[in-house]
């Protein structure tokens, strides 16, 4: 167990960093980011933030020398890095799990050979590969990078229309692939499951997720789906944490499929962007489960208060000004959360505020009207 007053160490410097520091320091510790860039969202709140490479082993050895126990808040770290620094520290979730992770491939056959439901899928190496997978699998299907995907970047649907392998990976032009069938889905839901480094598990209330242009807009919790559903999903996702041998977080997205069947769609061992909403809906939030859980300490209750709408803010929000946020703040039953970003950018996620309502449908149409203030 490591007590309070002890030093959290912290990989990458995004808002997932700073929020984790933020519960780390209410709740006694100290925390230290190692981040390529400065000024980053965690190092701004952090005790000590260290600019360097992931390949320095010089400036990971000073990171590991100043903290107690080590995490990540993002994936695309580097596997190397994370081994040296794992045989100095303790580092929950382990590099095994990040290793899995990061790459679309190795997670799309760790599910398959668990026998976990996902949509079938094709590794792509040329267009020949292409070709025939695009023959076995059928079409529509996308074609996703093995590395660093995220908010729909790097992939690519493959339509019913008639279609030329060979065109459509030239312009794919991102090396090794996976093409998945496209799964016809009723909605996207994602499950956050707790493990803790004393062997407690929990998930936190089933959110249902809304995205426009492939990047997360709102998170409605508790998600509109039945109760069997909901549990399914649970039972999923915590049977997902466990075989996986997390330590931590994971954040399961799954698709509800037409049948009311479960399909999972990606795997996030840290906080997740559809789990915003319970810093301020639930008794715990994930991001002080996401320490408790790696520190050791007993998890803690993830009762919801209420139904909620949390909605992301993006930086074409800015488009040449500044946003306003005026109707937020002076609204009962919304919190706003920005990231200290300096710089905003069409699709760059700059915040997010969550909204209450009497139900979540309630919660949902309140947050688009308030959206539109933004």
């Amino acid at each position: 167990m490591i007590l309070p007053g002890k030093t959290i160490g912290i990989l990458g410097g995004g808002q997932l960093g700073r929020m984790t520091g933020q519960a780390a320091r209410s709740l006694g510790y100290g925390f230290v980011v190692f981040e390529p860039q400065d000024n980053s969202p965690a190092g701004q709140v952090a005790d000590l933030e260290i600019n360097a490479s992931y390949e320095d082993e010089t400036a990971l050895q000073r990171f590991a020398d100043n903290v107690d126990i080590i995490t990540y808040e993002f994936e695309n770290v580097s596997a190397k890095a994370l081994q040296f620094l794992s045989s100095r520290k303790t580092v929950f979730p382990k590099a095994e799990c990040l290793y899995i992770c990061q790459n679309r491939e190795r997670e799309k056959k760790f599910l398959q050979r668990k026998n976990f439901p996902c949509a079938p899928f094709e590794i792509i190496e040329s267009a020949e590969d292409l070709e025939k997978a695009i023959e076995k699998i059928g079409r529509p299907s996308v074609l996703k990078t093995a590395d660093f995907g995220y908010d729909g970047k790097g992939q690519m649907k493959i339509k019913d229309e008639p279609y030329e392998a060979e065109r459509i990976w030239n312009c794919f032009g991102l090396g090794r692939a996976v093409l998945e069938k496209w799964m016809d889905f009723e909605m996207e839901i994602s499950v956050m499951v707790a493990i803790g480094s004393n062997g407690g598990t929990c998930s936190f209330p089933v959110s249902e997720n809304i995205h426009t242009n492939h990047i997360l807009d709102y998170s409605l919790a508790p998600a509109r789906i039945d109760s069997n559903i909901r549990k399914d999903a649970e039972s999923l996702a915590k049977e997902i944490a466990s075989t996986l041998g997390i330590v931590g977080l994971l954040g399961v997205e799954l698709f509800v499929l037409k049948d009311g069947s479960l399909a999972v769609n990606e795997l996030a061992p840290r906080p997740h962007n559809s789990g915003h909403y319970t810093i301020d809906a639930c008794v715990t939030s994930q991001f002080e489960q996401f320490v408790r859980a790696v520190c050791g300490l007993p998890l803690g209750s993830v009762g919801q208060h209420k139904p909620v709408a949390m909605v992301n803010i993006l930086g074409d929000a800015w488009s040449g000004k500044e946003p306003g946020f005026s109707e937020l703040l002076k609204s009962d039953d919304v919190k706003l959360h920005l990231y200290g970003k300096a710089e905003p950018r069409p699709g760059r996620k700059m915040g997010h505020f969550c909204v209450f309502g009497e139900d979540t449908s309630d919660a949902f149409e309140r947050a688009k009207k308030l959206k539109a203030t933004v």
